[in-house]
């Protein structure tokens, strides 16, 4: 049975592209057919720069998919949450053909990895935010978290909104970057995980270096129960 994850984070810029690149790579590498969605794009005109990072990552040409416009199918040109970029377009997001997108990916490949637009509170219309249009899907998301300072708050929150919210939480992909302070990152990943087990949710953790591009390191995200 396939598979639809969504891949949020506790902020924007908190490496959400890269983890779903890294880990469609490392499920690529074994064996399972895998594809990455980008939900909504913005700051591009007609292509989603998000999905080329992820075709770079997978060491894979385009898919068919990306052509036909399936694994990005709203992209607006402003830089901004979904909702008001669309609206400066004069539009609004076409949350249907999101989901439809998604399910007929689901149709052609075991595990569809859609990456968000920012967290999981993002609003894509003046009505709805991400983590309730994700919850009506039901899709599991995983949630990317990094050790930098004020990031507990951040995963804390979020993590609280998908209790509330009722969205499945399959696991955390915890993001290292060079120069955090090596104190802060232990304790927010040590508190982390047992909150997690304190709250009754998945212990599903991997943990991901930061990235160098010339050479990127094998990860594994087997702790994450995916593959």
């Amino acid at each position: 049975m396939s598979r639809i994850l969504l891949i949020s984070g506790i902020d924007t810029d908190i490496g959400k592209t890269v983890c779903t690149g890294m880990l469609a790579r490392y499920l690529v590498r074994k064996n399972m057919r895998v594809i990455t969605m980008k939900m909504v794009q913005t700051g591009n005109d007609g292509f989603s720069e998000d999905l080329a990072r992820h075709r770079e990552l997978m060491g894979v040409a385009k898919f068919p998919e990306d052509a036909a416009g399936l694994t990005a199918p709203q992209i607006f040109h402003f830089p901004s949450s979904p909702h008001l970029a669309a609206a400066l377009e004069g539009r609004s997001v076409d949350t249907e053909a999101i989901r439809q997108a998604a399910e007929e990916l689901s149709r052609r490949y075991d595990i569809v990895l859609v990456e968000a637009a920012g967290g999981l509170m993002v609003p894509l219309t003046p009505q709805l935010l991400t983590i309730d249009f994700a919850a009506q899907c039901g899709w599991e998301t995983l949630l990317v978290a990094s050790g930098r300072l004020g990031s507990l708050n951040h995963i804390l929150l979020s993590l609280e909104a998908c209790l509330q919210h009722r969205l499945p939480l399959a696991g955390v992909i915890y993001q290292r970057r060079i120069g955090e302070d090596a104190t802060i990152a232990e304790e927010t990943a040590h508190f982390t995980r047992q909150w997690l087990r304190d709250h009754a949710l998945p212990d599903h953790w991997a943990e991901l270096p930061e990235i160098n591009f010339n050479s990127l390191p094998e990860c594994d995200f087997s702790s994450l129960k995916i593959d």
